[in-house]
């Protein structure tokens, strides 16, 4: 992390502040977040580093990269938020590196972004101390969460880090927040996909932050120092799935397969689907105005307006110079 900050005199400079690897708009469904605006545009971007090693990162050439490879765009919090705005996205996105890295830019953009009525996300590991923890989540409007494993083993031999710290983040974001959170977890063969693994962190999830928080289970695909690892079979992501809805979670999810089954929600009460997902396109939707099923009337748990949007699966590059 020496490139991410510097020394002016006794202060340390987040040297990244205001600078970009890129900004593109996507669907907010590939954050992952299936329960929050769903099918609307989001504004994402990040900067460079991370506080972890983990050694299948997907986004290595960001997260590892210099800042000078790196960064290439720029653009002031107010520019972001303007941007935003003119291009319709209902969000901003903090993704692509963990923003905890980027913390003060992050909490200015989310100012500006409340200011202009527009929403903020953090895509995190969610490995923080407690006291930066509540100043960045003070902004957040909602955060998908990377619970990469349940074993302190794997985060101190895969991720050069704790599992406590991304648990305790967990716990405070549902009972100290109103932030909307969901749940990712990458599922790599032969390291964190047995069966007693998903039992035991499906049971925490749900003794812990109740049944309500999604759950996704991602496919991984061989990068970066972990080449030797196959692929994630489907029929893993599909049993993954099965032990977090016996387990009573109400939401579980695939990613990064094609399964419409996978991916839609369902009413955790009569079974009803209530959002058809193919990839990131809606189809069906059986929500009523104010978020309930409308066979059975119970509250699906999220953050939805009246109608879905209908972004789709574009991703769209943008040059924020433009806005500036």
């Amino acid at each position: 992390m020496c490139f991410v900050r510097a020394r002016q005199g006794d202060a340390m400079v987040l040297t990244t502040y205001g600078r970009s690897s890129g900004y593109c708009i996507d669907p907010i469904e590939k954050k992952p977040l299936n329960h929050f605006l769903p099918g609307t545009p989001v504004l994402s971007f990040g900067t460079a580093g991370c506080n972890l090693a983990c050694k299948f990162c997907q986004n290595w050439d960001i997260s590892k990269s210099r800042q000078t490879d790196t960064l290439a765009d720029a653009a002031t919090p107010e520019t972001i938020a303007r941007a935003a705005r003119a291009l319709g996205c209902r969000s901003v996105a903090f993704t692509y590196n963990d923003p905890v890295i980027f913390h003060e830019y992050a909490v200015d953009v989310a100012k500006a972004c409340r200011e202009a009525g527009v929403r903020t996300v953090a895509v995190t590991a969610g490995y923080v101390c407690p006291e930066p923890r509540v100043e960045f989540y003070a902004h957040m409007d909602a955060a998908n969460v990377d619970l990469k494993a349940f074993t302190q083993g794997f985060y101190r031999k895969v991720c050069g880090g704790d599992l406590e710290p991304v648990l305790d983040t967990l716990v405070y974001l549902k009972h100290h927040t109103d932030v909307w959170f969901e749940i990712t977890t990458l599922l790599i063969p032969g390291e964190n996909d047995s069966d007693a693994e998903l039992d035991a962190l499906t049971r925490w999830v749900v003794d812990n932050l109740g049944p309500d928080v999604p759950l996704h289970f991602t496919a991984f695909h061989p990068d970066w120092k972990l080449l030797d690892k196959p692929r994630t079979p489907a029929d893993t992501l599909s049993r993954a799935r099965k032990i977090a809805l016996e387990n009573g979670v109400f939401y579980a999810y695939t990613g990064n397969v094609h399964d419409k089954n996978g991916d839609s929600t369902y009413c955790h009460d009569c079974g009803t689907r209530l959002i058809e997902r193919d990839w990131y396109v809606l189809g069906e939707w059986n929500l009523s105005e104010d978020g309930r099923c409308e066979n059975c009337g119970a509250r699906c748990a999220g953050v939805f307006e009246t109608s879905p949007g209908s972004w789709g699966a574009k991703r769209v590059p943008v040059r924020l110079r433009d806005f500036g």
